[in-house]
């Protein structure tokens, strides 16, 4: 055991030297990152509107009228309203799709603008390729309108076939209108008028937020931003800032933070998808794995008589092969104290152990209490 010990620590050992090195040469500037890119302002946020809607001009792969009640009132409510009135006839068109449209209203979005759309089959449309969006207006959470969208259909897939085989392409069911959509109404925020403003991190982080404060309180020069908590830091304008509250965030999210994070090791065993941070650490611990595996194949042969006997007959013989397999060239590895999980990973894959074995070697450390980080299993 000791031999072994020392010849896998003389394995791990210059690696983890040389990650360590690597780490102390590099500059602190590199690990910066923007305000922006880590930071939300309050109040600057996208919003969501949804629309139902009839696409029209199919080429015969639109929604059976018969199987989906909805297109056919929403076809005959429609009619009506120009003036066509088709009540008690029996439609069979299969050129119209009762369809979802959905977009996302930017934050500062005036009257007039532009913004894209998609579009999404609710019945048993085969595709939208060709189809037209008929005028549909779009909601916010609050029920009123803010957008009403209308166009032709841009469709990525394709599905095409005959008797005996289909070729599909993506989804041709889904389609997009880019700048489809005008902008009906203005969601109202006078940024310049507010006095303070939060900044949400997406990664809450007790030490991140404390030092976005820190680098926003140094550019101003003054004690104007405070970690709320760990995802909130609360920046009050200056009063030589007052009514220009743009500017000044325009300022603060160019500002360069080094974000700290947790120790955590995020695993996916549906997919055997193994995610490690750089901070995670493996205290002192032994591992041993090993699988037994035993495989039985059948190669049944032929036997037959001699060419000149004078009887006898053909008959299968079963020939049976066994093999037991321990893996017994496998061994245990010993892994010293402070080592990172990234020299543990390399350790094991050297003597071979596979991404799903490793997924219940690492819960298995947890478990002894070795793994000094978060372990979350999706």
């Amino acid at each position: 055991m000791p031999l072994l010990r020392r010849s896998v620590a003389s394995l791990l050992w210059p690696l983890s030297l040389v990650l360590g090195l690597a780490l102390v040469a590099a500059p602190v500037g590199a690990q910066s990152v923007r305000i922006k890119d880590i930071a939300d302002f309050e109040g600057v946020r996208d919003n969501m509107l949804v629309g139902y809607g009839l696409v029209v001009g199919l080429n015969g792969t639109g929604d059976r009228l018969r199987n989906t009640a909805f297109t056919e009132q929403s076809l005959v409510s429609m009619l009506e309203r120009m003036g066509v009135s088709t009540r008690g006839t029996d439609l069979q068109t299969r050129n119209v799709a009762a369809v979802m449209v959905t977009a996302t209203l930017p934050p500062f979005s005036r009257q007039g603008g532009r913004i894209d759309v998609n579009v999404s089959a609710m019945g048993d449309a085969k595709s939208l390729l060709g189809g037209t969006l008929l005028v549909t207006p779009l909601m916010g959470a609050d029920g009123e309108v803010y957008s009403v969208a209308q166009g032709q259909l841009t469709v990525g897939g394709f599905s095409v076939g005959g008797a005996a085989e289909t070729v599909t392409r993506g989804v041709p069911t889904q389609a997009r209108i880019p700048a489809g959509g005008i902008v009906e109404r203005e969601v109202g925020f006078e940024l310049n008028a507010l006095d303070e403003v939060r900044l949400a991190l997406r990664n809450p982080d007790f030490t991140t937020s404390a030092r976005m404060a820190r680098a926003i309180n140094d550019h101003l020069g003054v004690q104007a931003a405070e970690a709320v908590d760990s995802a909130t830091v609360n920046l009050v304008v200056p009063g030589n800032w007052r009514g220009r509250t743009a500017a000044l965030l325009t300022d603060v999210e160019r500002l360069l933070v080094v974000p700290d994070q947790v120790a955590r090791v995020v695993v996916d065993e549906h997919a055997g998808i193994i995610v490690m941070g750089g901070e995670v650490r493996i205290s002192e611990v032994a591992v041993a794995q090993a699988n037994l595996t035993v495989r039985v194949t059948e190669a049944p042969q032929v036997s037959q008589p001699g060419a000149f006997a004078e009887g006898g007959e053909t008959v299968v013989v079963d020939r049976t092969r066994v093999e037991v397999d321990d893996d017994g060239d496998h061994r245990m590895v010993h892994m010293p104290s402070a080592v990172t999980l990234k020299d543990l990973v390399d350790g094991l894959n050297t003597l071979g152990v596979g991404p799903r074995d490793l997924i219940a070697i690492l819960q298995a450390i947890r478990a002894a209490g070795a793994l000094q980080a978060e372990l979350e299993v999706m």
